[in-house]
């Protein structure tokens, strides 16, 4: 929902007079006068606020048409009844025409206001009717019967979301946080009910099996770290011994950073060479 009136809130923030002023905002008056383009008959439909100002996702307001919220609020913040037939049917386009008629009611208000105010009145509304505002589509029915094959699919996406278990299942070792995650995902995989048990101990199996391998995996990875530096220092130890890590270093050196190579005659440069190489008899007097 939000991101749909971003661009429509962006518009009404360029139109004088609704944007900004110097007066304090009451953001109960802009409450109430949102409600009354947005709310109505909450009292009966807690999914309204969805409905008329979230997501077209939520379906068409149950009852009450598009009648103005009347009963505990004042009609000098409402939108009127005749002003709400003028009101767009489509959700984030009602929200957004909402919140140009209350910013010029309600002074002192601003855009960011009004979605510190609403936009979590609208998701509340949202998950309360059980509905998500972020859902691509509301268009399976309860009770529509499903394979097994496509709910397993449909639940391990889910289950293993980087914002639940993972696809490592890392999230999720102890039961509890796995048996939170995949209820919320049961109850998104709608006409699943009579495969949820057969599935759920198939995730928990491969939980189980990803976790196992995971530890099995970093064993590996520090037994093959413990190698290689006990290798390491064994060869350096016998570079050590016979000095021909340091001779190594000299030659080195020579060949790649000394005019003349060291060849006969350039004695001062075998010497430099000597010098910059001294670190393998500080480094071989260490592991003594």
């Amino acid at each position: 929902m939000k991101t749909q009136t971003i661009l429509l809130f962006a518009i009404i923030a360029l139109i004088p007079g609704v944007s900004g002023a110097a007066t304090s905002c009451s953001r109960a008056n802009l409450t109430r006068c949102l409600d009354s383009a947005c709310a109505i008959n909450i009292s009966s439909n807690p999914a309204a606020r969805c409905q008329y100002c979230g997501t077209s996702s939520a379906g068409e307001p149950t009852s009450g048409g598009m009648r103005s919220v009347s009963v505990g609020t004042s009609a000098k913040y409402n939108i009127s009844d005749k002003d709400l037939k003028k009101a767009p049917t489509e959700p984030s386009e009602r929200y957004a025409w909402a919140a140009k008629q209350c910013l010029k009611k309600v002074s002192g208000c601003t855009v960011d206001d009004v979605s510190d105010v609403y936009d979590e009145l609208i998701e509340q509304s949202c998950k309360a009717a059980g509905i998500s505002a972020e859902m691509k589509s509301l268009s399976k029915e309860a009770a529509q019967k499903r394979t097994n094959s496509s709910c397993a699919a449909e639940l391990n996406a889910c289950i293993i979301m980087d914002t639940r278990c993972g696809a490592d299942y890392s999230k999720c070792k102890e039961d509890a946080d796995f048996n939170k995650f995949f209820a919320a995902c049961g109850v998104e995989a709608t006409g699943c009910d009579e495969h949820i048990s057969s599935i759920r101990d198939n995730l928990i199996a491969a939980r189980d099996n990803a976790i196992d391998n995971a530890e099995e995996l970093l064993a590996s990875i520090v037994s093959a770290y413990q190698s290689a530096r006990t290798n390491l220092i064994a060869n350096t130890k016998d570079q050590c011994a016979d000095n021909s890590g340091r001779d190594a270093c000299i030659e080195r050196v020579c060949a790649t950073n000394m005019i003349n190579k060291c060849a006969d005659g350039f004695e001062q440069e075998r010497a430099m060479a000597t010098q910059l190489c001294k670190f393998h008899d500080v480094a071989c007097a260490t592991l003594k």
